[in-house]
């Protein structure tokens, strides 16, 4: 599997999404069989295409960028998201013949995978919907059953598919409010005090630590090289920006 860290070099929160739509694509081509790609974002949302359908949309984005965060659309499914540079996106892509099956053990696999690296830091980690949750899944993970770290999404196309995962290291007391007012202008529940974050559930871990324990996960699981974008991806992934961008607001 290909392991691809780091953000591009326009730090365009709508074309690191179209970038992993990019891959995607190529691993649904067959160019490529598995890629790994992990980076920290610009302060975003990333809202569900559901939510660019609501009446309250316009609203939604306006809060975003009156908060400083660039809203943008993206590949994989779910409700909208926030992170800071204190977050990190790990995107997961798959060349998959049977990619049109599989999606609830995929969540269950990643995300017990994933609850694991958060155990082996001394949280108390489990797997499941925290009422009230931004992005509400049965497969996000948390701690102690209050307190969302981490939501997981998923995007199949044929014969490839992507498993998403934010994870929040810090700057819950910045997402709380953003998200409060996201929530409320797209008249979706959301209880901000089901915002968690791994940094204060375990102070001595940093994000460097934590970044390296789930590449070390993937690694052990299906072995990683390191590599780069290449051009023609990222060129493939500049025609896609469009598609990630909000206009609106």
């Amino acid at each position: 599997m290909e392991l691809i860290r780091g953000r591009v070099a326009e730090a365009d929160p709508a074309l690191e999404m179209a970038l992993s739509h990019a891959v995607l694509r190529r691993a649904s081509r067959g160019e490529i069989t598995a890629a790994l790609r992990v980076f920290r974002p610009s302060p975003m949302v990333a809202f569900g295409r559901r939510d660019a359908n609501r009446p309250g949309f316009p609203d939604a984005v306006r809060a975003c960028r009156e908060a400083g965060f660039t809203p943008v659309v993206r590949a994989s499914g779910g409700r909208a998201v926030a992170c800071t540079p204190s977050a990190l996106v790990v995107d997961h892509v798959q060349r998959d013949p049977e990619s049109l099956g599989g999606m609830d053990a995929r969540f269950e696999d990643f995300g017990a995978m994933l609850a694991g690296v958060l155990r082996d830091f001394g949280v108390d980690a489990r797997v499941g919907e925290v009422p009230g949750e931004y992005c509400p899944g049965a497969h996000s993970v948390n701690a102690h059953g209050t307190k969302k770290l981490i939501g997981t999404a998923q995007r199949m196309v044929k014969d490839a598919w992507l498993f998403s995962s934010i994870v929040q290291y810090d700057d819950a007391a910045t997402l709380q409010p953003l998200l409060a007012d996201v929530y409320a202008a797209l008249e979706l529940n959301f209880d901000p005090r089901s915002v968690g974050a791994v940094a204060h559930e375990a102070p001595d871990v940093t994000l460097d630590d934590l970044e390296q324990a789930i590449i070390g996960g993937y690694d052990d699981r299906f072995g990683l090289t390191t590599s780069t974008i290449d051009e023609a991806t990222l060129a493939a992934a500049r025609g896609m920006v469009e598609d990630h961008s909000v206009q609106t607001g």
